[in-house]
């Protein structure tokens, strides 16, 4: 193994039966393949950020997502995804999502999307700008064909529009 070889343990902090479950259901076979990398073309302080939440986040102005469907049907994830712009606040959003404990984010939206921070960033002139929306979509996806085929080419197709240069995906 090399210095440039890096191990990423995902179940390091999940309980031993959750560890199980989730680790019967990824092939034993070790990843063939390069990992896709794309270095960054210009410094920091000119980027346009974006950020990219699975934690559940809605405007309290739009629909949930549908966690009622999945308490039916526990193996369905909701493949849908909100816009957050920019500006929106604890006071502006909603959380929903079966899988974690939403009531951090409720108190404090930068626990999971930290937009006050980047905002800070843009003004201290550490980043070039945040870009005027944020995604969320609903990070329990155990067929995630439809996020891959239809939802996230939707953010990508928006996050060009905007001439985002790179995102901060926030997992839940």
């Amino acid at each position: 193994m090399s210095d440039h070889d890096k191990i990423v343990d995902g179940f390091r902090f999940m309980p031993p039966s959750l560890r199980a479950w989730i680790g019967s259901t990824i092939p034993e076979e070790e990843f063939q393949g390069e990992i896709p990398w794309t270095p960054i073309q210009k410094p920091v302080n000119e980027m346009t950020f974006a950020l990219l939440t699975s934690a559940g986040i809605n405007m309290k102005t739009d629909p949930p997502f549908d966690v009622e469907r999945e308490k039916k049907e526990p193996a369905w994830g909701d493949p849908s995804m909100r816009e957050i712009p920019k500006t929106a606040t604890e006071s502006d959003i909603d959380v929903n999502h079966l899988h974690i404990n939403t009531d951090f984010v409720k108190q404090d939206i930068n626990v999971m999307l930290p937009l006050a921070r980047f905002i800070e960033f843009e003004r201290e002139g550490i980043i070039g700008q945040l870009a005027p929306t944020a995604y969320s979509y609903y990070g329990f996806q155990m067929d995630p064909t439809a996020l891959l085929t239809d939802t996230l080419p939707k953010i990508v197709a928006q996050l060009k529009a905007e001439k985002v240069d790179t995102v901060l995906l926030t997992p839940a």
